[in-house]
């Protein structure tokens, strides 16, 4: 992956913060915080900007709502801020977290401050310049984290109100159908289909667990010389749901090519050392307990995610157009939307192919 995505830049001009007020914020509300303050903004990520704050000689990462009209529900950091508080309590591996500031009239929109975890974030899914063995314990890794977090307990950990219990699937689907229709800019097809397959179709629901919504490789960092994730990032869009929904949405890059979208279908994966998408799936099921599903169910999850990301993606793009999106490279994500929804239908064409 180039560099375009990895590191910092100067903070764009809709971007900027009053750092004075934030200074003033952080002297009263993160013990041992001193000015001044260095602000850059992070080149990665399409929807909360996000900026390293270099002050003290400490390192912190802030994350905020971007400006403008927002879709409704979108942009949590509140609940954000909630679950990493959570997950830190118990040693799940996420950055330390400071402070939530709600009051918009500090740097324009709501923000919370986290540690700045430094390690490396891992683009490419298929690792370049690594050996077999090291990727093999990098997505060894993966695994292992997910199926974590899929055993925490969500009420002990005081999210027992963080999202609503059973019926996880119907409501994802009703929710991501109402953004994307909020956010379409031209029709797809595809997208229509799977919008009315999809909630007629849903399988029998597995258990409720926190759920991340949006685990992949490059929203983890890793540590710099060990494959040992330090940090998960990004909880945007983390509730209380199906983990099946989750760790599947998660094993979508078994079904997307590289230069297509972020995903490894069709390299060489033993070549490579990389698990095929069912060694994966029977490593999680053995770690975490859960029974595995029939082949159709599994589809149905995938044909799901894939609608998912497809609905995001055209959120995406409906920001460009508005001039919100928190990435310069956004407009070529938005412009995945169209591909993901049809790989989604082809998923469900596997469904009625073979109950025919």
């Amino acid at each position: 992956m180039s560099d375009q995505f990895v590191g910092v830049k100067p903070v764009e001009e809709r971007h900027r913060i009053d750092s004075g007020r934030l200074v003033d914020f952080l002297k009263k509300h993160v013990e041992g915080f001193r000015g001044p303050l260095q602000i850059e903004q992070f080149k990665g990520g399409q929807s909360n900007p996000t900026y390293r704050i270099a002050a003290g000689g400490k390192l912190y990462a802030l994350r905020k709502k971007p400006p403008g009209k927002l879709l409704p529900s979108a942009h949590a950091v509140d609940r954000e801020y909630k679950v990493i508080k959570a997950l830190h309590g118990v040693g799940f591996p996420v950055a330390r977290p400071y402070v939530l500031c709600e009051d918009e009239a500090v740097i324009g929109t709501a923000f919370y401050v986290m540690d700045c975890v430094e390690g490396r974030v891992l683009w490419d899914q298929s690792l370049p310049g690594m050996s077999k063995d090291g990727r093999r314990a990098i997505w060894e890794e993966l695994n292992r984290v997910i199926a974590l977090l899929h055993g925490i307990d969500y009420k002990a950990v005081g999210l027992g109100d963080f999202g609503k219990a059973g019926s996880y699937i119907e409501r994802q689907v009703g929710r991501w159908s109402k953004q994307y229709l909020a956010s379409e800019t031209a029709k797809i097809e595809a997208m229509d289909r799977l919008i009315d397959w999809l909630p007629k179709n849903v399988p029998a629901a597995s258990e409720t667990t926190i759920v991340h919504g949006d685990y992949r490789l490059d929203n983890t960092v890793f540590h710099p010389s060990e494959p040992r994730i330090l940090a998960v990032l990004d909880w945007e869009l983390s509730t209380l749901g199906d983990p099946l929904a989750d760790f599947s949405y998660h094993c979508m890059s078994w079904h997307i090519p590289p230069e297509k979208f972020r995903g490894i279908e069709g390299l060489p994966l033993a070549e490579l050392g990389i698990p095929t998408e069912r060694e994966y799936a029977d490593r999680y099921f053995r770690r975490s307990g859960r029974k595995p599903v029939d082949p159709s169910t599994w589809d149905y999850y995938m044909a799901y995610n894939l609608f998912r990301i497809a609905a995001i993606l055209q959120g995406i793009a409906k920001r460009v157009l508005e001039g919100t999106a928190a990435s310069e490279h956004a407009r070529e994500a938005g412009s995945r939307a169209p591909l993901m929804a049809e790989l989604g239908w082809k998923q469900v064409e596997k469904i009625l192919k073979r109950a025919a």
